[in-house]
This record gives structure tokens, sequence and C-alpha cells, in this order.
């Protein structure tokens, strides 16, 4: 079985030749990918442990150091681990720099189809024209609120106290009703992302003003229609992500109906969801280069009151990870978390009925009563 993965392994690289570069720095300092096939580390290990004993509640204590590699060089590293039980483990670390997540999920469904000797389904694309700055560029000044150059950030604070680690199950009766609570009066209806933001908003408002993110994914944007651009950006390879935020007084979240705050999430993603904020934040990128920039929300902490960040797994492609003996019994992105702001990441329940699994990192105190309902 670990034969069949690094030929595979070696096979898909050709295609994502990006996976076995590395990193280095350009003329100017910005980070480049130097495609030069200096290939992937790949870790074969073997653990005393049978996979009913994985305490995946707990993944930054049980997996975490453990069954996913330490990327020391390149841009990506694996780890297999062989259970007692004859299990295995597989386990990828990217550079977040080179590839998001959508990548990656690219990446796990090719990996799996070359296993299984089929052709790759989706051939990534890496046309970075594709995002390419405007001339004249046009920047709204809605992005100098979400972005800042790493230049302009203070210097860094003490070591704040250490957060606390949550793993919740959301049954998908109770996403209906958190989406029927989130309706407003005149019938507007929110995702069930926006209500979970919402409800998860409402629960962790303690400090006199809390702010919140939502990451968002910019290929559907981008291509706005046009046929040709949505099949490139549907498999185009690197970051296409922003992470609009709002911050609301903690007695406007607490007193107001779940609807209120779902509208108030719609709001601030409304602005970020568009061609036009792309299109401008490749703008705003170009504009401050080679200084890199880092989204607002990140720098918080301060003393407005803590953030945190809401992401998405719900595309975590784990019914194609196929590598030819049978689909994963479980599949989940991983995020070990040293930021001094919280972090939240729904996935789809292994289930495959509707509910949902939910990662979660907050400050300590903040998680209290997050999900009393559940």
């Amino acid at each position: 079985m670990v034969g069949v993965l690094k030929k595979a392994l070696a096979q898909a690289l050709v295609t994502y030749y990006a996976f076995a570069g590395e990193v280095v720095s350009n003329p100017v300092g910005e980070p480049e990918i130097l495609c030069n096939n200096r290939g992937v580390d790949f870790v074969e290990a073997f653990a005393e442990a049978e996979l009913k004993d994985l305490d995946l509640y707990n993944p930054d204590d049980t997996i975490e150091g453990k069954l996913v590699p330490k990327k020391k060089h390149g841009v990506l590293a694996v780890q297999v681990t062989e259970l007692k039980c004859g299990g295995l483990v597989v386990a990828c670390t990217f550079d977040h720099r080179i590839a998001d997540a959508y990548s990656a999920n690219l990446f796990l469904v090719s990996w799996a189809e070359m296993a299984q000797s089929k052709p790759i389904s989706t051939v990534p694309c890496f046309r970075r024209s594709l995002l390419n700055p405007r001339r004249p560029g046009s920047i709204h000044p809605s992005l100098n609120d979400m972005y800042v150059p790493v230049t302009s950030l203070p210097p860094p604070k003490d070591p704040q106290p250490g957060d606390d680690y949550l793993i919740s199950r959301i049954k998908a009766d109770q996403l209906n009703l958190l989406q029927s609570l989130a309706t407003t009066t005149n019938g507007c209806s929110r995702t069930k992302l926006e209500s979970f933001s919402a409800f998860l908003w409402k629960m962790v408002a303690k400090h006199a003003i809390l702010k919140m993110g939502v990451v968002v994914d910019g290929r559907t944007r981008l291509s706005d229609g046009d046929i040709d651009k949505a099949s490139l950006m549907g498999s185009y390879f690197g970051n296409v992500l922003s992470i609009p935020y709002g911050g609301k007084e903690v007695n406007e979240i607490d007193e107001n109906p779940l609807s209120y705050v779902a509208k108030e999430v719609h709001d601030f993603l409304d602005g970020a969801v568009t061609k036009e904020h792309f299109l401008g934040l490749i703008d705003w990128v170009e504009s401050h280069r080679p200084v890199p920039g880092l989204a607002k929300i990140y720098c918080s902490g301060s003393e407005d009151g803590p953030a945190f960040v809401v992401s998405s797994g719900q595309r975590f492609p784990e019914s194609k990870v196929d590598f030819g003996w049978g689909k994963p019994i479980f599949g989940s992105y991983h995020f070990p978390w040293g930021g001094d702001l919280g972090y939240v990441m729904p996935m789809p329940s292994p289930s495959c009925n509707g509910d949902w699994v939910v990662y979660v990192h907050l400050l300590k105190g903040q998680e209290e009563g997050s999900f009393e309902m559940y």
C-alpha cells in the first residue's frame, strides 16, 4: 500500500510540479516558488495504536507532531503511518503561501486517481496571468480597512494566555434550525455558514467589541459568468482567498435576534463576494510590492477586543480520495493554531448525513456556552 502511494505521488507531482519545488527569495526579497524538482519529503511510520484509539476530539494532542509531518524543506511533506489494526493514516503538510485548501483538494484527488491508474480528472491551471493587476489599478477604500502592509504593524506583543481547543458535532436538523432562525422577517434566507457564524458570534461576545472574519474563495467570483474563465479558475492552483470581517459592540450582538446578527454577517461578506473586490485586492497587493500584506483581522487582540476567523472545510473531497482500497473512513483538515485570535473550521461529518464536525480554537473563556444548544 505504501509502495502504491509513493509511485502515485511521483506521478502526480509531474503535473503538480509546484509541490515538488521550494520557496526562495527573488532579488527584491519576495518569496517565489522555484520549480526545481527537489521532490517531496516522504516519511513512512508505524504506530502502536489502533484507529479506534485515536482521540480525534483533540487532534492538537494526538495528531499534531505524531501523525502529521513537520515540513522542514520544500513545499509539501507527506507521512504515511501504519496502525496496529492494519489501517493507514495519510497526512500532508503544505506551504500555505503556495497553495490554498482548494488547490490541495485538487492534488489529493489527482493523487488518488494516479494510484488507481486513472487519468487526472482536473488538470491544475498555473496561468498566473489570470490574476494580473489592472493598468491602471483601482483600489476600493474598503480594502485598506481589510488589509495592511506588514511594515505598518506594531511591535509584537507579549505572549497571550494559551487558547482552548474544542470539537463539536452539529446535527443537520440543528443547522436547519439555525438557518431558519437566521431568516429575516421579510423572508431573506441566509446560508448555513452565515447562520452558524452569526450563532457563534453571539455565543462568544463577551468584550466591548468582538470582530469576526470569514474566509472567502474568489475563484467563482473572478469568473463572473465567463464560461472559459470559469473553467480555468475552477482548476487554478494557488491562493485566491480574502478574509472580510466585521466588528460590533457586544450589546448589539447580544441583545438582537440571530436574524439580525446573520444580516450583519451577510452585509460584511456582501462586499467581498464580488469580482470587483478580488480585482481590487490584486491591485492592492501590486501597489504594495515588495512589502507583503496581511489581513487586518490577524492583527487583532488590540485594546478594542479579540477576534476569530471562520473558515470552511465543506469542500474536503473525502469520498474522492480513494487510493484503491476503498474510501477513507475519515478525512479532515488539521490546522495547528498559534495565533492570538480564534479559529473555527466546520467540516462535513464522515457520516455524510448533513451533520457538521466543528473544530474550534478560542482564547480561554471565550468558548464558554458556545455550543450549549448541541
